[in-house]
């Protein structure tokens, strides 16, 4: 059994409101206003020091808030930050925890008309704001980005797009190799479709349940993928899928606009591979036991990137998907030492 850390965080959780412009009018009708819960380190508010900023976005139906509370036989992100930075594996680091939650249960941390322009609410709006607000070193050199899952795939995505924002990436367990990762999922979730005739019988069935199965669960975050890799303005929240409802065929032109989204083929792009050796670090790591077949795309991304010369430490390691936020405490010493040069 773990070991419980019964230290309380010596830091502060500041907690700031964004009015978003770009989540305003998202399909999903979703808030537009987010609060961002910031981490300030021990001794931020006697001294006068300019701090890194790390941003956590989480997994699949998580949020910000779910990383900054109370945990049993585990740590929150602030706890295992202080224990890290007592151990003299990194420096103090200023923390942000936004809550990009939506009501089909998260989101991929890129731009989409039905969940919302995430990537730019992050980049165009968090980042000023937080760097209006607070000490930082400012410039992408001094930022981070990291994340578990669908954090994980927001973390490799905006280092292969967005390096103009971002100095350092921690991908664990991302969302690649989609193929393997949603393409065995269709069936399934067709056959709960089915049971509620259609997409929108869905979604109304989800509305009106106290809590969900699992089996549900599974379907909504397909149908969150289809709203965020390939929306349909003229479709129920912006849900098409990329198959046939009826034969579960697949639609080549449809699993083409999410396979130009997927990390592997994004590896394979100049400017892309550019974005990457122009970091400061790049942190990629996945359990071998992965039940969603991560650990595949995983080692097909690190074999592309060695093969294309883009500097990167890979880790795999013996577990599979769930409850491994203990990795963190290889990534976050390592994108602070890549932070600090």
């Amino acid at each position: 059994m773990p070991t419980h850390n019964f230290a309380r965080p010596r830091g502060t959780v500041i907690e700031i409101e964004i009015e978003s412009k770009a989540l305003a009018g998202n399909l999903l009708g979703d808030p537009a206003t987010r609060t961002v819960a910031v981490y300030l380190p021990e001794g931020y508010e006697t001294s006068d020091d300019r701090y890194p900023l790390f941003v956590d976005v989480v997994g699949f139906t998580g949020s910000g808030f779910s990383h900054i509370g109370w945990k049993a036989f585990a740590e929150s992100v602030p706890q295992r930050i202080d224990r890290l930075i007592a151990a003299g594996k990194m420096g103090p680091v200023v923390v942000a925890f936004p809550d990009c939650f939506t009501s089909l249960g998260g989101n991929q941390y890129i731009d989409s008309v039905a969940t919302g322009n995430w990537e730019t609410f992050l980049i165009d709006e968090m980042i000023p704001r937080l760097e209006s607000e607070f000490r930082l070193m400012g410039g992408r050199d001094h930022r981070a980005i990291f994340g578990k899952s669908s954090g994980g795939y927001g973390a490799i995505v905006h280092g292969l797009r967005r390096a103009d924002a971002w100095g350092a990436v921690a991908c664990h367990s991302g969302d690649m190799g989609f193929d393997l990762v949603y393409g065995t999922d269709f069936p399934k979730t067709l056959e709960i479709l089915a049971e509620h005739k259609g997409i929108a019988g869905f979604l109304a069935h989800i509305e009106s349940e106290p809590k969900l199965e699992d089996d549900d669960m599974h379907a909504l975050m397909i149908l969150a993928m289809a709203a965020t890799y390939d929306p349909d303005p003229s479709a129920p929240k912006g849900i098409r899928l990329p198959v046939d409802l009826d034969t579960c065929e697949l639609d080549p032109q449809r699993w083409e606009q999410w396979l130009k989204h997927d990390p592997l083929r994004l590896a394979q792009l100049p400017d892309c591979l550019d974005n990457l050796r122009s970091l400061r670090g790049v942190y990629i790591d996945c359990g071998t036991k992965d039940q969603f077949h991560l650990i595949y795309g995983a080692r097909s991304l690190t074999k592309a990137l060695t093969t294309a010369g883009v500097e990167h430490r890979y880790e795999e390691f013996d577990d599979n998907h769930s409850s491994i936020d203990y990795r963190m405490d290889e990534s976050l010493p390592f994108l602070y030492r890549a932070l600090a040069g």
